[in-house]
């Protein structure tokens, strides 16, 4: 399949049709190339505080709820758009308020089908400490595999990716792709994330899909400086790049990344690759149970 990923910039909105224009420039762009799957990043959603206002967008609790009271119809825009272009959309994941998971918004991404239907719900499950000790995001609901017509594709919400067990129940679950939709502010973060989503695609050998936001949004105290590329990652073994980068963007410059990616060479790495990281997972259990302590000099 080929797998579109964005850096993507964060926009002072005035009209919503602003936001609609915007939206559908981008998934028309990604799938006149031919992707199928289009990945937008974490909290770039962000934007529609704008339509509130700046006072709203400047006030980090108001514009929680003002982003969520957009997100239905932001979804109905996705929905249409998958419909009309026949592609799958990860939309940018967005604060939401959701009274069965308690108080406090969630930090959530969607994935839309083109056959419509409800979209798949994937929650960020371990907080940032900006998110728990300023924001008050609160973890959502589990972790889920979605099972499309690309393929088996789970979810990963930047911070999230940093955390080899939360991928391990993804590939167990019998995941091909993990979607890592990532909000930066500096190298560092971005770094980070990076680092872990290429280390879940070696441990897993699968494909791990990165996409970032880029740009300042000085209207917003939580998302006013972004750091970051598109990225697509596999295991550097038969048949992938040596680096395990398939493909990445230019760092910080706005746009879609495009992928090649064939998932039957994940199958073949799986069951007769140069290493086996997959099947030999288990093998850390036995050895990890007890570590000797040896004095030296």
């Amino acid at each position: 399949m080929k797998i579109a990923t964005a850096a993507y910039p964060m926009d002072f909105l005035e009209t919503w049709s602003a936001y609609e224009d915007k939206l559908s420039a981008w998934v028309a762009e990604a799938a006149g190339q031919g992707a199928q799957l289009l990945v937008f990043p974490e909290y770039g959603a962000m934007e529609l505080v704008t339509l509130a206002g700046r006072d709203t967008a400047g006030d980090l609790e108001r514009s929680l709820h003002a982003v969520s009271e957009r997100v239905p119809e932001a979804d109905a825009l996705h929905a249409r758009l998958a419909a009309r272009h026949g592609v799958h959309i990860l939309a940018a994941s967005a604060p939401v308020c959701d009274a069965a998971l308690g108080a406090r918004p969630v930090n959530r991404a969607r994935l839309f089908a083109p056959g419509g239907g409800a979209p798949g719900v994937q929650d960020k499950q371990i907080m940032t400490r900006f998110e728990a000790e300023e924001w008050g995001v609160a973890p959502g609901g589990p972790l889920r595999l979605f099972d499309t017509a690309l393929g088996r594709i789970g979810v990963l919400i930047c911070y999230d990716s940093e955390f080899p067990l939360l991928a391990r129940s993804l590939i167990e679950a019998g995941a091909d792709l993990i979607l890592v939709p990532s909000c930066t502010e500096a190298m560092t973060g971005y770094s980070r994330v990076r680092i872990g989503a290429m280390a879940r695609a070696l441990e897993g050998q699968c494909v791990t899909v990165m996409a970032s936001t880029v740009g300042d949004a000085d209207w917003s105290p939580a998302v006013d400086t972004n750091t970051g590329r598109g990225g697509v990652f596999g295991p550097p073994d038969t048949g992938f790049p040596d680096t395990g980068v398939i493909a990445e963007g230019q760092m910080n410059v706005p746009g879609w990344t495009y992928a090649e990616v064939d998932l039957a060479g994940l199958t073949r790495l799986r069951t007769d690759g140069t290493v086996l990281n997959l099947r030999d997972w288990g093998a850390q259990e036995s050895r990890r149970r007890s570590v000797e302590t040896q004095r030296l000099g």
